[in-house]
Parts: structure tokens; C-alpha cells; sequence
């Protein structure tokens, strides 16, 4: 078994606007080292960037692979054969309501969500415990 240890430094400040700002240094190479992010709060301006870097990961993940989208695996039977994804939608959006309920409800009517998300689909063991976020 292979081990792996990154580093990532977060600094959250508050600016005179009473926001904070976050910067995180990413281990990430191939990309930019520094993701910035404003939050209505410390925890608010953390979660942005991390999701930020997280977003950079999966695409990482993703890209390894080298999936064609449309090739199917057939067994020696001619058999198509079934894998497990592990298919990740990320969507974001700003919106006004009267209530944090009437924002929710906005949201999920409709398809928008899926239609707009951005989706990464990594191909993974079919023993490979993955723990979905409540």
C-alpha cells in the first residue's frame, strides 16, 4: 500500500467589510496553488474553498481514468458488462427568497439542478465502500 501526504494551509481574515476571506494553499501541481474565497463567516469562506479544491480533485480523478463515454465492455459472451460509478452532481446557485425553506423549494421544482450541475462520474471497485453525504 502506497501512502501519500499533502499539506493544506487555510488563513481566514475578516476584511472591513465585516467578510472573511480565505485563502488556501492547494498540493494540488497542476493547478493554481492559491484558491481565494470570500463567506459570510469563517466557516462559510472555508467550505467555499474547499469545495473549490475538492472540485479540483474529482476532475483530477475523473481525467485519470481516460473513460471513453460510449464504450461498453462486453464478456466473452457478448454480454454487456455492468460497473459501478460513483456519480457526483455539484450545483451551486445564488438565490433571493423570502425564507430559507422558499429557497430550498425554489431549487428542487423542476430539473434545473440536474440539467445545471456539474456531474463527474469515476469509475470505481465494486467493493469499494463509498460513504454518500447525508
Amino acid at each position: 500500500m502506497t501512502s501519500t501526504t499533502r499539506t493544506i494551509t487555510i488563513n481566514v481574515q475578516a476584511d472591513e467589510k465585516n467578510q472573511y476571506i480565505c485563502q488556501l494553499l492547494s498540493p494540488i501541481e497542476s493547478s493554481p496553488n492559491e484558491i481565494r474565497s470570500c463567506g459570510q463567516s469563517e466557516e462559510h469562506a472555508i467550505a467555499i474553498a474547499l469545495e473549490q479544491l475538492a472540485s479540483q480533485y474529482r476532475q483530477i480523478a475523473e481525467e485519470c481514468q481516460n473513460i471513453d463515454w460510449e464504450t461498453v465492455e462486453r464478456s466473452s459472451t457478448g454480454e454487456p458488462i455492468q460497473k459501478r460509478y460513483h456519480v457526483i452532481l455539484h450545483y451551486e446557485r445564488i438565490r433571493k427568497a423570502e425564507s430559507k425553506f422558499d429557497a430550498l423549494q425554489d431549487t428542487l421544482l423542476g430539473n434545473t439542478v440536474v440539467e445545471n450541475a456539474k456531474v463527474n462520474l469515476i469509475e470505481i471497485d465494486e467493493n469499494l465502500p463509498i460513504q454518500l453525504l447525508d
